[in-house]
């Protein structure tokens, strides 16, 4: 299996995203149409068959969340485009190719979810996408393709735990972009206070696609119980980095060697992140993993944003992880103690190991403040936090055990 299968991506380059017309002519828009003529609960139920799930990192399924939606006046769908782990630009890849199938997936939602009034929200680094999308909206509308369904383009102002769903909604708000305690969960009272439903572009993206050609047909494709594709961005030593749409039952060894055409300048494997800088490292023993949802949880990582960063002989795994620490103690937005404290206790013991001042005490009391944090931390952030310093401890505990020894 070493090709991929285009679905988001298919007419990449071959159309222009901001124009609807193009798109209709690669028959753009007729799930849309389809939806509207479908009942709002069999509509629904057909987005829960097709088994797609959440492609922002929690792999929740989207009819499932759609169908929490209780009766309101106003309801809302949100675009999540923030897209603030390192390393992963799918998001923007998609809406660079088929900014049109991104409208179309929350014009869709709204059917489902009697929503008249659509948001994206982009992060603050992709001004240039912005423009494309209002263009895309613009000419959406001219033809008439989204009918009485209004989509805004919101820009952030580059806060990494705007990904977090609810700090996302305060900071369209307005206020400060900070988690909220949950329950009240968005689908009963998000944005403004009232029932909201916030999806990932790619989870909007893939809708048209579905109501096109049948929730059995999306079903039949890639793991059985996350199926689909899934789009990756693939960075680090590797001879191909870029990014690569496949089923998702694609094995993570041939995402490396075969779609990247393996490690560059003839260096040896050492470990692969996958999932964003919150992610997982992956030892050369578990490659043979499929890069479905599940399977990564089953061996302790998580597919998170997609985005795969390959490290070969020569990488300081310590260094790497300390550098990531520093990220995590500058984005942390300090509402809740376990993150605010506990990203600057990591950023710190890990400056310590590497610069070779630390002992296995200091080992041992990061893994027990990484458990701290991961149940008690108000969000994703803090709870995953201490995800790539756990890991590295578990599979290169000797890298780490090496600088100790180094200088005892």
């Amino acid at each position: 299996m070493a090709e991929e299968m285009r679905l988001l991506l298919e007419h990449a380059d071959k159309i222009d995203p901001r124009q609807a017309e193009d798109y209709i002519k690669v028959g753009g828009y007729k799930g849309l149409e389809k939806a509207r003529q479908m009942n709002r609960k069999d509509l629904i139920q057909e987005v829960k068959s097709s088994g797609l799930r959440g492609r922002g990192g929690a792999g929740f399924n989207a009819g499932m969340k759609w169908s929490f939606v209780p009766p309101a006046p106003v309801k809302y769908v949100v675009c999540n485009l923030d897209e603030g782990e390192p390393g992963t630009y799918k998001d923007r890849i998609i809406c660079e190719k088929n900014a049109q199938a991104l409208l179309e997936g929350m014009a869709i939602c709204g059917t489902a979810i009697e929503s008249k009034q659509g948001y994206i929200y982009c992060r603050g680094e992709y001004p240039f996408v912005v423009e494309l999308l209002n263009k895309a909206i613009q000419s959406a509308k001219a033809v008439g393709a989204l009918g009485d369904f209004d989509i805004e383009v919101r820009m952030g102002a580059g806060a990494y735990v705007c990904g977090e769903e609810t700090a996302l909604i305060e900071s369209i708000e307005g206020h400060r972009g900070e988690p909220r305690f949950k329950p009240p969960f968005p689908g009963v009272a998000g944005l403004w206070g009232v029932p909201t439903v916030v999806n990932n572009v790619e989870t909007f993206a893939a809708l048209p696609y579905i109501l096109t050609k049948g929730a059995e047909w999306y079903a039949s494709i890639g793991a059985p119980k996350y199926p689909g594709t899934k789009v990756l961005t693939l960075t680090g030593d590797v001879n191909n980095p870029t990014y690569f749409e496949v089923p998702t039952n694609y094995l993570l060894k041939d995402v490396i060697y075969k779609l990247g055409g393996g490690i560059k300048n003839g260096k040896k494997f050492k470990a692969v992140q996958v999932g964003g800088t919150s992610g997982a490292f992956i030892p050369e023993q578990n490659l043979n993993t499929s890069i479905d949802f599940d399977s990564m949880g089953a061996i302790g990582a998580a597919l998170g944003s997609g985005a795969v960063l390959v490290l070969d002989e020569t990488r300081d795994i310590v260094d790497i992880v300390t550098r990531i620490s520093k990220f995590f103690e500058h984005e942390s937005c300090g509402k809740c103690n376990p993150c605010r404290e506990g990203t600057f206790r990591c950023r710190e013991i890990m400056e310590k190991i590497n610069a070779g001042r630390a002992t296995e005490a200091d080992i041992n009391n990061i893994l027990l403040l990484a458990k701290v944090m991961k149940r008690a931390a108000l969000c994703g952030l803090g709870q995953a936090a201490p995800i790539p310093i756990t890991s590295t401890i578990e599979h290169f505990g000797h890298e780490y055990r090496r600088k100790l020894l180094q200088y005892a």
